[in-house]
């Protein structure tokens, strides 16, 4: 039988020289070509004399072509999934478990000997499981009820001894209490195994009793499971259903993921949960998007987030947290040392809890994404959240502070966030009241930083051509930009026909203007104490004539 390393030196001997550059070459995914000569291959050591064959039995040409196919698909799918969780650069590790693999199911298919009648006639073989079919998915396709009969034999496949099932998703498939009880003699007998379990939106449109029945059949069958994920988003919970999960939740002491969104958490439901779950401490992912958890369970959530030390990625948006839950949300993420993603967008924070905020953040390093728009922060609030993230976050990729009443006076503190994050792929500003001062501000940040900016929104920011020219001449010769979005502004027509020109090369990288008013007016309450529209007007050449010698950490 092949060994792994001559597997191996079979993929390498089918890689022409001239891809054999050291530093450079990738292993994984093998060729066509190469998948084709490890089927002959296998179908060779099947059908072929050898050590093995002797002492085993060997297979004919037929039945050993349609094991060798089987075999390499199977080692093939799963090579590629170990090579997307742990991708190594190369691929040789991939390499080598695809190697292994083959070479252990060879093995098994010997052992098990040639399958056919006396008369020579080839028997239907059994589908050789692939160790890659850890992942049983039943939300495919259309959304709607499933009954015990289709129940039965949809989730046949995790009856089978033997399985390697740990991952089920039973997600947009309504579960009514009939085919809970077929559901739940299998989960008893998968506990052990299961790794990860998907059961959101998996009761919709069932009466509220039948589905608290429903979610306690699941529960009690998955208690004791050591789960790394649970995903019980799209189910409506409320307090009832986060407690009909009870068992469940109360067993579960090494979750890495937890997600609950669209829950109906609220401040009942969050207190339950952070009663219910004994330990976070390897908590990494927490995700209670478009709840009406409120300040007091915000305040319940906070403690969950404080015993979370790994916490990686945190989502609180659309949740009705207002200013007492904001501060105490934000004084525990400045425990979460070791946060990437922070998005609590959509709540009420305002200025003070934005500035309790901005100290929080000055802790994380590692940040990578950070998603506050809709938060009322105001200037105030946003120059103190620009400051920490400029000095801290150095692998800062996507900023997003959409709708925060921004003006031209918080500009200068985000212009210089901007100009320090080489790494910022995606900017979005867009709902503020920036105007032509804070566009240039942006844009002359945009244009002298190192960063790797692929689309910047600034759209609905009551800006006129002086700071739309300065926005479009700095991204628009940006290699790996994607979009400038700069509608709902006040670009005058002659403007916006000089955009379209700017851009005549590449117009995919101009959004759509179709909500542009040239003759667009600003909407101040406080005429007397501001500008009239007829100065800001005359403002322009001021501001065109500043243009060149801006300097991003300019004051005014």
């Amino acid at each position: 039988m092949q060994s792994s390393f001559q597997l191996l030196a079979l993929m390498d001997a089918t890689i022409p020289n001239s891809e054999r550059r050291p530093f450079s070459i990738k292993l994984w995914p093998p060729s066509q070509n190469t998948r084709l000569m490890l089927v002959e291959r296998i179908t060779n050591n099947l059908s072929s004399q050898s050590l093995f064959t002797q002492k085993y039995g060997s297979l004919n040409k037929e039945e050993a072509g349609e094991n060798a196919k089987e075999i390499e698909d199977a080692a093939f799918a799963s090579a590629s999934e170990h090579y997307e969780k742990e991708p190594d650069g190369d691929g040789s590790s991939a390499v080598q478990l695809y190697a292994k693999e083959c070479s252990k199911v060879i093995l098994e298919v010997l052992k098990r000997g040639p399958r056919t009648k006396e008369n020579g006639e080839l028997l239907k073989t059994e589908k050789i499981p692939g160790p890659h079919e850890t992942f049983f998915d039943i939300s495919k396709g259309l959304r709607a009820f499933i009954e015990a009969e289709e129940a039965q034999e949809l989730l046949s496949p995790l009856k089978e001894p033997g399985n390697s099932y740990t991952k089920i998703c039973f997600s947009n498939r309504s579960f009514g209490l009939d085919a809970a009880r077929i559901a739940e003699p299998i989960l008893l007998s998968l506990k052990g195994q299961l790794q990860e379990v998907d059961l959101s939106d998996f009761i919709a449109g069932r009466p509220e009793e039948e589905a608290l029945n429903v979610m306690n059949i699941f529960s009690a069958a998955l208690e004791g499971s050591l789960l790394r994920s649970l995903d019980l988003s799209n189910n409506a919970l409320g307090e009832k259903g986060v407690r009909a999960f009870g068992k469940l939740l109360k067993s579960q002491s090494s979750l890495e993921e937890l997600y609950l969104m669209n829950d109906g958490i609220s401040e009942e439901a969050a207190r339950a949960v952070c009663e219910l779950i004994p330990s976070t401490k390897k908590l990494r992912v927490l995700q209670f998007h478009n709840n009406m958890t409120g300040d007091e369970g915000a305040v319940a959530i906070s403690e969950i987030v404080k015993h979370s030390p790994l916490l990686e990625d945190f989502r609180c948006s659309s949740t009705r947290v207002d200013s007492i839950g904001a501060i105490a949300l934000s004084e525990a993420l400045g425990k979460c040392a070791h946060l990437k993603k922070l998005d609590l967008r959509d709540n009420m924070f305002g200025v003070e809890a934005g500035l309790v905020l901005s100290k929080a953040l000055l802790n994380h390093v590692n940040l990578t994404e950070v998603y506050l728009s809709y938060l009322n922060l105001e200037d105030e609030a946003t120059i103190a959240i620009a400051n920490a993230l400029k000095d801290s976050a150095p692998s800062l990729e996507v900023l997003e502070m959409a709708g925060n009443d921004i003006t031209a006076e918080g500009a200068p503190s985000l212009a210089e966030c901007i100009a320090a994050k080489k790494f910022l792929t995606k900017l979005n500003l867009a709902e503020n009241e920036l105007k032509d001062g804070g566009a240039i501000r942006i844009g002359k940040a945009v244009e002298e930083s190192q960063g790797q900016l692929m689309e910047v929104d600034m759209s609905n920011n009551l800006i006129r051509w002086v700071g739309a020219r300065v926005l479009a001449q700095a991204v628009v010769e940006k290699p790996e930009f994607k979009l400038l979005n700069l509608n709902g502004n006040f670009i005058s027509e002659e403007g916006i026909d000089e955009l379209k020109r700017m851009f005549k090369a590449s117009p995919d990288l101009l959004g759509s203007l179709d909500d542009n008013d040239p003759d667009g007016e600003e909407e101040d309450e406080d005429d007397d104490e501001k500008n009239s529209g007829d100065e800001d007007e005359g403002d322009e050449d001021e501001l065109g004539s500043k243009l060149k010698n801006l300097d991003v950490n300019s004051e005014e």
